[in-house]
């Protein structure tokens, strides 16, 4: 039997150590001074001091990409992935109350590719920046034996804290009114059906079909965006019972999980109109009616409860902070989701 290496296995050992020193910059000016170590300590270190709550509760959430990597791929942009995820986090850590503290990722392939690796997590630390948090720490790991030659996996773990007198959701009850506030695309759902209809020559990626201003390619890889400066302020201003970040499922699946047992919601379909990206693809995958709001978010990334006398200086304060916002539906006596 002759020598066998790790690289030769199929793992670069000194490529990945080069491309962790390549990524510490963007790292550390994530850092806040509450992190108490370096770039590339076995676990991140942050101070717990949280001045002002009287009851502070930590709040945790993990998502991944999925998917959207593959059209990432196609299109040759990885940049906007690995904000998508940090976004995702941040929505559900928001939908209880919740201010993010710290974020840590995940990134798999079968080979790693310095660019695209880069890219991506660059990509996260600017999304850190922007809100705030620390990208305290996170995995690299090539895996030749699980993954498809490639193609790569990028997953998130975030750590938030909320005074447990201001989580949510809270006093929801039936004549609550729904509060939809536009998405910035099909954020991180839907991207099976999508590589579906790209691979039976269905999608010109290249392409502006119509309405979209861009290239269909560069519409999908819009990034999941955020909502908490928005939300952290309507709360300010009117009395929140709670909000459901739509994500896989859409409105079925998660505007339950945000509702107490003996209420339901009704959604009104034409409260909106869906952007020109979720009526081309509804039509290329020959969809209709309801069909696409089973689990697309439609162009309504996040449904804000509150009571109907504030419905209206609701959405007027989302509109004057620059958000698409509109009444979207109510609560009503029962459960689960109608779409009326």
């Amino acid at each position: 039997m002759g020598k066998l290496t790790y690289q030769d296995a199929g793992v670069d050992v000194k490529g990945k150590a080069a491309m962790l020193t390549g990524i510490a910059a963007a790292v550390r000016s994530t850092f806040t001074d509450r992190v108490c170590n370096e770039p590339g300590a076995f676990a991140g270190m942050f101070r717990a001091s949280f001045p002002g709550m009287a009851d502070p509760v930590l709040v945790a959430t993990n998502d991944g990409v999925g998917t959207k990597t593959k059209i990432a791929r196609r299109v040759g942009t990885h940049r906007g992935i690995g904000a998508d995820i940090v976004n995702h986090c941040i929505n559900d850590a928001l939908v209880q109350g919740a201010e993010p503290l710290f974020f840590l990722d995940y990134f798999a392939s079968a080979r790693l590719d310095r660019p695209v690796f880069e890219a991506v997590v660059e990509g996260a630390a600017e999304a850190c920046r922007a809100e705030g948090i620390a990208l305290l720490g996170g995995e690299t790991a090539e895996m030749p034996d699980v993954y498809v030659a490639g193609e790569y996996d990028f997953a998130g773990f975030l750590v938030g804290v909320v005074d447990r007198a201001k989580a949510w959701p809270r006093d929801v009850a039936a004549g609550d009114v729904l509060v939809g506030v536009g998405s910035s695309g099909l954020h991180t759902n839907g991207f099976s059906l999508v590589n579906r209809l790209a691979d039976r020559g269905d999608l010109d990626l290249a392409k502006d079909p119509g309405g979209l201003g861009t290239t269909l390619g560069a519409a999908l890889l819009a990034p999941h965006r955020p909502y908490r400066k928005p939300m952290l302020a309507l709360r300010d201003r009117v009395p929140v019972h709670g909000i459901a970040h739509i994500t896989g499922g859409s409105f079925k699946k998660n505007l339950p999980r945000v509702l107490p047992e003996g209420v339901g919601a009704e959604i009104d379909l034409r409260s909106w109109t869906p952007p020109p990206l979720f009526r081309h693809l509804a039509a290329k995958a020959g969809l209709s009616g309801e069909e696409p709001y089973e689990f697309l978010n439609m162009g309504c990334g996040l449904v804000v409860i509150v009571p109907a006398a504030d419905a209206r200086r609701a959405v007027d304060t989302l509109v004057s902070l620059g958000e698409t916002a509109w009444v979207a539906g109510r609560l009503v006596a029962g459960g689960g989701v109608r779409l009326v």
